[in-house]
Order: structure tokens, then C-alpha cells, then sequence
């Protein structure tokens, strides 16, 4: 299984040494924050697996962001545990966990900033980063702490289109 990560634009190979590795992937059958502005949230939660189906063009098979509009910016989204980690101790977060972010994939060892208007691949399967996930004031009742949002702004995570359908397995960290 490769995890060596090949982006297209520079064309340029990662190391293996600093390879992406996937420690965490969830996937939610509904939203709990996208449109319910002025409600309360939703109650689906985040679904950790062990691997997930990525579907080219598409989306993750079972997640809510599968099929939702033709070439969808975010049919998969990536965080990175570094980032999360740095924002677990800077603002105390305790309790919070990395699906708390709901980003399906939670990644180690890439700025996923690098990866904005890249092709990248990941064990495989080829992705094709778009844009960072801005970060909205529902991450501050996600994580139980009314500074998230403002923090996570330009480390909100990576949304992506999926270039190649296949499987992304969670790696040991």
C-alpha cells in the first residue's frame, strides 16, 4: 500500500519519509450545521471507519456529500491532525476530538494548504485539491470553545474533488 503522495503542479514526489498518512476517516449520512442557521444542530454523528469508498466524480459512498451536486468542490474533505493537535493545546479542547472537525479524512505529515489547486495522490487514488474548508461559527459549538472558528481560519482543512475511485484505509499513526 503506497501512501507516497505525487502532486502535478509543480510535478513533484513526497518523500516517504513525509508521507500523507490517514489516521482518522468518518463519514455522516446528514448534516448537522448546513442549513440549519438559526435551529439547532443536527444529531448525525461522525462515523469512524476503517476504510472508506471513494467514488471518482462523485463522493464517499455513505457520506452526505455523495452526489450532492455535479463537480462538488468538497466530495471529500482532509484536516490535518497536526493542526488539530496545535488547537487542542492552544485552546484547552480537552474533550474535543478530530470528528468533532467533520472532515472525512484526517491527515499526518502534509500541509494540506500545499495542496490547494494541486493533483495529489493518497495509497493510490488521485485527488485533486480545490480549496481550504473555511472554518464557520458552528466550529465554535463543535468544539465547545467560542475562539475555534477564529483560530482555525486558514487551517480549516482541504476540500477536494476525487480524481480516481478506490479505497483509502486508515493507517497506525
Amino acid at each position: 500500500m503506497n501512501s507516497t503522495a505525487i502532486l502535478d503542479t509543480p510535478s513533484i514526489t513526497i518523500p516517504e519519509r513525509t508521507a500523507i498518512r490517514v489516521l482518522h476517516l468518518y463519514v455522516s449520512s446528514g448534516h448537522n450545521f448546513v442549513g440549519h442557521h438559526g435551529r439547532p444542530p443536527g444529531a448525525h454523528p461522525a462515523i469512524e471507519l476503517d476504510e472508506i469508498e471513494c467514488v471518482a466524480g462523485r463522493g464517499i459512498r455513505g457520506d452526505r456529500y455523495m452526489d450532492h451536486e455535479k463537480n462538488y468542490r468538497g466530495q471529500i474533505t482532509f484536516f490535518a491532525m497536526e493542526v488539530f493537535t496545535r488547537l487542542q493545546s492552544e485552546l484547552h479542547l480537552t474533550g474535543a476530538t478530530p470528528a468533532a472537525t467533520r472532515r472525512n479524512v484526517i491527515t499526518a505529515g502534509i500541509d494540506l494548504n500545499s495542496l490547494i489547486g494541486r493533483e495529489f495522490e493518497i495509497q493510490g487514488l488521485r485527488f485533486a485539491g480545490v480549496e481550504e474548508c473555511r472554518p464557520c461559527y458552528w466550529m465554535n459549538q463543535a468544539l465547545g470553545d467560542s475562539r475555534a472558528e477564529a483560530w482555525l481560519k486558514g487551517n480549516g482543512g482541504l476540500r477536494a474533488r476525487i480524481l480516481t475511485g478506490g479505497r483509502l484505509r486508515r493507517q497506525c499513526a
